[in-house]
């Protein structure tokens, strides 16, 4: 999950794997797959980054697991 902020300055959290796609008006419009949305702070850029570096931890982190969990099996 990723944050963003609200027009209001709310913060919140949101399933980046639910993101359908981004509309560039003046603020950034979040659509999600059910077709909700969210108006954010963020720039589409900023958005982009912050999946990236979500998606790059996850796999990170179960890429660690998976590499552990062999390296016992072989002892």
């Amino acid at each position: 999950m990723i944050k963003l902020t609200k027009l209001n300055r709310e913060e919140f959290y949101i399933n980046c794997n639910q993101i359908e796609c981004i509309e560039i008006i003046p603020e950034s419009k979040v659509i999600l797959m059910n077709k909700d949305f969210f108006i954010v702070r963020e720039s589409a850029e900023e958005i982009l980054q912050k999946i990236i570096e979500y998606n790059a931890k996850v796999h990170n982190y179960y890429k660690s697991i998976t590499l552990t969990d062999y390296s016992e099996d072989v002892d």
